[in-house]
């Protein structure tokens, strides 16, 4: 099984062509990015809020909990057959994956912003009052930067979830590695299935890598230091 898995690996044919890893790869990616790029248009507003108001956060963290709970491929197949009717072309597959891969990105991404604002040391929103900073000032100036390592540290976690569970995309015949694990599974070629999801493992900790460069980018040297000790 492991020769196996390798040949199928390390074969060029496996690589490239439409049906290619490199080509699902990019397909994976795309409805990944564009899950996490939503469930933080969402997530993200509503956590600064509620970081900086201290309001909404017993609901905030019931969501969280609830959308957690919910059965990714029970939610996928309701959401198809009710959107498949009424759309047409890719969309009417794709827009029904998006939408469980947002359900399960906003948990990690919202508790990542509000505990990121939360952890602001209250001297610092103090200081910033009394030299007549608005709240506003506050959440953009003092606030939002102090929170940028837990608020990334939520979005890699949301990251991760989504390429991870973004392979049933292929149960409803969309592209992404999951075809490998839905097509291997057919055929009864357990190698493509194996290496299919050494393909996803391998994919995840590329993304995150590059997640975490972004992450010593554009977070101050200060907050790292200041969270060391």
């Amino acid at each position: 099984m492991i020769s196996l898995t390798w040949q199928w690996l390390v074969d060029p044919a496996t690589w490239t062509g439409p049906g290619g890893i490199i080509a699902q790869s990019l397909t994976h990616l795309r409805i990944s990015v564009v899950a996490l790029v939503l469930a933080a248009l969402v997530a993200v507003p509503v956590g600064l809020f509620i970081g900086h108001t201290g309001r909404g956060r017993w609901l905030a963290i019931n969501l969280a909990g609830a959308f957690r709970a919910i059965p990714s491929l029970g939610v996928l197949f309701v959401a198809t057959l009710l959107l498949l009717p009424r759309l047409s072309g890719n969309l009417a597959f794709e827009l029904p994956v998006v939408l469980v891969l947002v359900l399960l990105a906003v948990p990690p991404v919202l508790s990542g912003t509000y505990a990121g604002v939360e952890a602001v040391d209250p001297a610092a929103r103090d200081a910033a009052r009394g030299v007549g900073m608005t709240e506003a000032q506050i959440l953009w100036q003092v606030e939002f930067p102090a929170a940028l390592p837990l608020l990334i540290s939520g979005l890699r976690s949301a990251m991760l979830q989504i390429i991870a569970t973004a392979t049933i995309a292929a149960i409803v015949g969309i592209g992404g590695l999951g075809r490998y694990l839905i097509d291997g599974q057919a055929s009864r070629q357990y190698e493509v299935m194996a290496g299919g999801a050494i393909v996803v493992a391998l994919l995840a900790l590329l993304v995150d890598l590059v997640m975490a460069g972004v992450q010593r980018v554009v977070v101050s040297p200060g907050l790292v230091v200041a969270k060391e000790h």
